[in-house]
């Protein structure tokens, strides 16, 4: 990991240059995959182009591919469109700003692209928070197999030390820690939910957590038309809320999430849907989302949640995080949303807007905060009313709110 302006992209690039020049494969390929598609295409498109210029045989725009004079391959990618990684085997991948990345995309789509040409893999960028990019770091550090570097700006020589100071002086604490000092425990600039993850994970209440069958699961959803569909599992613990499970899927229909749901051992209580999930649709036949699941998980069981903004959202869930508890391994992935969800910065204004910013982990903390709007305390028994015989006279103990109520238990007459 390197701080902002040394150079990690140009170096990149580079050394892809290099290894798909001296690749011995039958068919080899290389690439640089960025979070998003755009981004890479305007961080390192040009750069490729420039720096293979004397050794390229021909330069494909629309698939971001420079093919060199010895056949090699090299092709710029984003993790945000994993599909169109998935069936390519790779002789070496870069990986910018890993930590921007949707977590799921190295493991099951990258990592197993490498395995038939044991390619190479390098993932670098500058640290936000204690995310996937720091797990692969710390694993990397006590490996043999990894070269790990960290490169701070105050000790790269890279930029004037008249630079630092004047970064040091304009931004905060911990946006100078993180981007030029690569420190990996300064809060994520704007994060939404940042001190309360932080507290969560130090009071131990990301850890294992236990299915209890005495206790309805209930589900909360974000509903993605285009991308994901991000699904919570919780269970509400004499006011606990014990998050089991989470979900997330791309292009999946009703029937592919219903299959989800039914396929975990749990026993359901209320399965809550956003408020869009009463649209109706030409594609569905003129049936809404919430009519279409109720084929498989029964009417009854869907709730429609509160039409909330998003900013009475995020407060909801902000007071209810002290009572969670995650499963921290099959949380994973939406945990690291709930850490890296945070606000947009205004370029004009030099300031957050109030709405959060879209990319990969909007879906889960929707979906998480469907989950704060609806959840409640599961309801204590009631003890029974007690009956009381009407005695006239000075012995009669028996109030007149006593008589209404043994009046309304009593089976309703129609009228004749």
């Amino acid at each position: 990991m390197a701080h902002r302006r040394a150079g990690k992209t140009v170096a990149a690039i580079n050394d892809l240059i290099r290894a798909a020049l001296n690749c011995k494969s039958k068919f080899p390929l290389f690439a640089y995959i960025a979070p998003y598609r755009a981004q890479a295409k305007s961080v390192a498109w040009s750069y490729l182009k420039q720096f293979s210029q004397p050794v390229t045989q021909s330069v494909n725009e629309q698939e971001l591919t420079v093919t060199l004079v010895t056949g090699a391959v090299i092709r710029l990618f984003g993790a945000d469109n994993a599909d169109a990684i998935r069936g390519l085997g790779f002789d070496g991948v870069v990986a910018d700003e890993f930590g921007d990345w949707k977590p799921s995309v190295f493991p099951l789509v990258v990592r197993p692209a490498l395995s038939d040409k044991q390619g190479w893999f390098v993932a670098m960028g500058t640290p936000k928070g204690r995310n996937s990019f720091y797990d692969v770091f710390a694993r990397a550090q006590k490996s043999s197999e990894w070269f790990c570097m960290s490169l701070p700006a105050d000790k790269s020589n890279l930029l004037p030390p008249t630079e630092l100071e004047a970064a040091r002086a304009q931004l905060t604490e911990d946006q100078f820690a993180q981007e030029y000092l690569c420190s990996f425990d300064a809060a994520i600039v704007g994060a939404y939910y940042g001190v309360e993850m932080r507290t969560a994970m130090d009071q131990g209440r990301i850890t294992n957590v236990s299915y209890d069958p005495a206790v309805p699961v209930h589900t909360s959803w974000d509903l993605g038309y285009r991308d994901d569909t991000a699904i919570w599992f919780y269970q509400v613990v004499k006011g606990e809320v014990h998050v089991l499970d989470y979900h997330a899927s791309s292009g999946s229909t009703v029937r592919d999430l219903a299959g989800v749901v039914l396929s975990k051992p749990y026993k359901y209580g209320k399965h809550n849907l956003p408020h869009d999930a009463r649209a109706k649709t030409l594609a569905s036949g003129g049936k809404s989302v919430i009519e279409q699941m109720a084929e498989f998980l029964g009417i009854s069981n869907l709730s429609i949640v509160p039409d909330l903004s998003v900013q009475d959202g995020i407060q909801a869930v902000r007071m209810m995080l002290p009572r969670c508890w995650f499963d921290a391994d099959k949380c994973a992935d939406g945990l690291e949303a709930l850490r890296q969800y945070q606000r947009e910065y205004d370029e004009d204004k030099k300031a957050y807007r109030e709405r959060p910013v879209h990319n990969w982990c909007s879906h889960p903390a929707d979906a998480f905060r469907m989950l704060a709007v609806a959840w409640r305390d599961e309801p204590v028994a009631q003890r029974p009313l007690e009956s009381k015989t009407l005695i006239v006279g000075p012995q009669n103990e028996v109030t007149l709110n006593d008589m209404w109520a043994a009046h309304e238990s009593q089976p309703r007459r129609s009228r004749i």
